[in-house]
């Protein structure tokens, strides 16, 4: 569903994507490779269903193929993932260890590894608000665009900017609560600049309270990035932020 209010450049189009759109129906991600750099995964819960392989780096530099997660967090961003693209193929990329922390250095090696494997979605959950990296992420955003990568991630949380979600050509994530979980908002903006809008609550656990579970803009990003590897699976062509608003504007029929 489109905004009608919407008059050119110069105003706000909302475009509404979630189940009944005519992009996502019958999508489950097919096809789509995501990679999730976080706290790793636990592959055996029943959420996630088993991954496609995985990473893990340390802060020294060593990698290794334990990507087990320990923390929770990972695994509670995959659930989201995957309960809206059941067939996407998921990588782990884990970056944390004991506390969710991590180094640019390390994040600039964990998207070069998700476009190594041909990631179409890089879904990181976290970022810094430290300007001083910016020019490190924006050398690695444009790499990963590139290769045909989008970096899905935050940016705009706590009334500050967070990189390396505000850098053009990433899928910037605002938290919007009141956005229902199965559905995300494309947002452009006046000026032209393109952001995506979702829920904050993760996959719901049986029998405990949402207010109980882990929620905020880490799975805001993780809802966008399941309903994207949807509406991306069977679209090689859709490479870009710019060519998923192209395509989302021309199925809603909006000039």
């Amino acid at each position: 569903m489109i905004n009608p209010s919407d008059t050119g450049q110069d105003s706000v189009v909302d475009i509404s994507v979630g189940p009944g759109h005519p992009a996502t129906t019958g999508h489950t991600g097919r096809g789509v490779i995501v990679a999730v750099i976080d706290s790793g995964i636990h592959v055996d819960h029943p959420h996630v269903g088993g991954i496609a392989g995985g990473i893990a780096f340390e802060q020294h530099g060593e990698s290794h193929d334990d990507y087990t997660d320990r923390l929770g967090h990972g695994t509670a961003v995959t659930a989201a993932i995957r309960e809206k693209a059941p067939d996407a193929e998921i990588y782990a990329i884990k970056v944390f260890g004991r506390r969710l922390s991590t180094s640019t250095g390390v994040l600039v090696r964990a998207i070069d590894w998700a476009t190594g494997i041909g990631a179409r979605l890089i879904n990181l959950s976290l970022g810094t608000p430290n300007a001083e990296h910016e020019l490190t992420f924006w050398v690695c955003v444009k790499r990963a665009i590139e290769r045909g990568a989008l970096i899905v991630s935050p940016r705009e949380y706590d009334d500050r900017t967070w990189l390396p979600g505000k850098l053009e050509g990433v899928a910037g994530i605002m938290l919007d609560w009141a956005c229902p979980r199965e559905e995300i908002l494309v947002s452009r903006r006046p000026g032209g600049s393109i952001v995506f809008l979702g829920s904050g609550y993760p996959r719901p656990i049986p029998g405990s309270s949402p207010e109980h579970n882990l929620k905020g803009v880490s799975f805001a990003a993780a809802n966008v990035t399941g309903v994207l590897a949807g509406l991306m699976q069977d679209r090689p062509e859709i490479r870009s932020v710019s060519d998923l608003w192209e395509f989302l504007r021309l199925q809603s029929g909006h000039e």
